[in-house]
């Protein structure tokens, strides 16, 4: 490591893929490898910059998370030099421990820890799952500071601070034999953060005078919003007159436990009005314990209470801050919402404020999640009628400043839905980079920066990996099957038959969930196994003695009776016994 500025040897003859793993073209599983050298050269090295998961949709029915396909890094295990991170998101960091379980990880490939670079932050906060899932022994973690520039292999890599919506959040310049190849990780332009520690754009500007910036690839989340992202700051001058207003009345506050600014002021506003705070949640509770220990969260000791003492205290003197803001089922917000909390109940004498936005495809969870607080009579204030909310993700006129100070030869837009991608691509080309100049990649793709410029040159696998529980790799079948069941429901007919006799010995017996109410349908169901009957029958006579070609023949005769008394598809289950 060196403190410092440098500058890596440029050779043209040296290329430079890109491979994107995940997190274009959708929100989350953010991971990408840099690799430096052609496939057949010793020296070749493999740097990989985040890796993170995404929650799933409302149709991926059981589905816990889902990972990037780790097929490539699988494949390069042994050459992969270090894992380097811009910050502390489950969307950047959350897939860590499935990268380096055994089976579908690399746990089991390599010899040594994997070498993982970021804010100390970002370690700490990623470090919680991996310790959970026992393999601490597999990763090497070496946190950074600000500014501070390392070696990975034949890379150069310098971390740039940059302001988000987590502290210590980093974009990564790497000086590559191709020239400095720059990602922005997640960032708005903050000129008054709550730890008053701004986005390095002098620095950014020094590269971009000096090396010049040969590829930028760039946040798209907010590309399609116009303005500037407000600052944090702005949020905290909302809570303050909030927590005025609602000075007689106990305060909950929900936020994504890895917002310690916006955690920081809360404390503040309920500090400032006399308040004590407990935390509710597991995640909040550790998180809230790490940064006041890394002195990124200024929390006196004599502020906080543990939850079981709150009502110790009257509604006007506690202010908790809890986990839920996601509409998450099981989360302590949730779990108020639905009377079953076992540390408090929530009354008419409270007030929920939701410091978050909700997730693309959390709306229902936390609309729901709402809806249940207001049930039980507590007051909620949202950011759709309060601006108790600030993104963490540039805006159009961030994103076009970016651009001016960057000034990239190359542009590829990062991080967002393919929509976000092409509003960002659009404010590139809108602030001078060549229509040439600007590549759209998707997941998947494998991208080349040569002497001869920037080009796609192939693809790897970038399905995606789904986590059920313990059980990775679900599935698209398994999925189909779900979603299947969940529309159709599924019709499950069991007969038991004498090979020997060619007869049929009893049933056959309908059990039906989600097609039929079987008490209300007895005339359909018995219709339904005089034909299923018939077809056993009728095989039997002709000679099949096969248990597999029978249970064909139920399928045929439940499905085609099913379908034509109700116009509906069902999974059918058929369950053919030898006596």
């Amino acid at each position: 490591m060196t403190d410092q500025p440098f500058t890596a040897p440029l050779d043209p003859s040296v290329p430079v893929r890109i491979v994107f793993l995940g997190g274009l073209g959708e929100i989350g599983r953010n991971c990408m490898a840099i690799e430096q050298g052609a496939p057949d050269d010793p020296d070749r090295t493999i740097m990989l910059i985040d890796c993170g998961l995404m929650f799933p949709d409302a149709n991926m029915h059981g589905i816990d998370l889902i990972l990037p396909d780790f097929t490539y890094l699988r494949d390069n295990a042994r050459r992969l030099s270090a894992l380097v991170l811009t910050h502390g998101h489950e969307d950047h960091v959350g897939a860590i421990q499935y990268l380096l379980r055994d089976g579908d990880g690399i746990g089991d490939l390599r010899s040594d820890p994997l070498p993982v670079f970021g804010a100390a932050l970002t370690l700490g906060l990623a470090r919680n799952r991996i310790e959970e899932a026992g393999l601490m022994p597999k990763i090497d973690m070496h946190p950074v500071a600000d500014g501070e520039q390392i070696d990975v292999g034949t890379l150069l890599v310098e971390f740039i601070p940059v302001t988000h919506s987590v502290p210590h959040a980093h974009a990564i310049a790497v000086h590559t034999a191709q020239g400095v190849v720059l990602h922005s990780g997640d960032f708005k332009i903050d000129l008054t953060p709550v730890d008053d520690r701004r986005a390095d754009l002098a620095r950014i500007g020094q590269l971009a005078k000096t090396e010049g910036v040969r590829l930028l690839m760039s946040d798209s989340t907010n590309a399609e919003e116009p303005g500037f992202a407000p600052s944090e700051s702005d949020v905290g001058g909302v809570l303050r007159s909030l927590f005025a207003k609602h000075r007689d009345r106990r305060i909950v506050t929900a936020s994504f436990a890895s917002h310690l600014h916006r955690i920081q002021q809360i404390a503040n506003a309920a500090i400032e009005d006399g308040r004590k705070i407990a935390t509710l949640g597991l995640s909040m509770k550790k998180n809230v314990r790490l940064g006041i220990e890394l002195g990124v969260l200024q929390i006196p000791e004599s502020a906080l209470i543990d939850i079981e003492d709150i009502d110790s205290y009257e509604p006007r003197e506690i202010c908790i801050i809890s986990t839920g803001s996601q509409g998450e089922p099981m989360s302590a917000l949730a779990l108020m919402a639905r009377g079953e909390n076992k540390w408090m109940k929530l009354s008419e004498y409270d007030t929920v404020v939701l410091s978050s936005h909700a997730i693309p495809g959390n709306e229902g969870n936390v609309n729901k999640v709402i809806d249940g607080l207001l049930r039980v009579g507590a007051e909620v204030i949202h950011s759709g009628v309060m601006d108790v909310h600030a993104t963490g993700h540039a805006q159009a006129d961030d994103i076009k400043t970016f651009l001016s100070i960057v000034n990239p030869d190359w542009f590829v837009p990062i991080h967002g839905e393919y929509r976000h991608m092409v509003a960002n691509a659009k404010l590139a080309e809108l602030m001078g980079v060549p229509h040439n100049r600007i590549v759209q990649c998707e997941d998947g793709d494998v991208i080349e920066l040569s002497a001869d410029g920037l080009a796609p040159i192939g693809r790897v696998p970038a399905g995606y990996l789904y986590v059920d529980g313990i059980v990775g790799d679900v599935g698209q079948g398994v999925l189909r099957d779900r979603q299947k069941l969940a529309e159709e429901g599924v019709v499950v007919v069991v007969v038991t038959v004498d090979i020997q006799t060619g007869k049929v010995l009893v049933g056959p017996e309908i059990i039906t969930r989600g097609w039929v109410y079987a008490p209300e349908a007895e005339d359909l169901l018995d219709e339904a196994c005089d034909a299923v009957s018939e077809a056993v029958e009728k095989a039997l006579s002709e000679g099949v003695r096969d248990v597999e070609a029978l249970e064909r023949d139920v399928r045929r005769a439940a499905g085609k009776f099913v379908s034509e008394r109700t116009k509906r598809r069902p999974m059918i289950v058929p369950v053919v016994m030898e006596a």
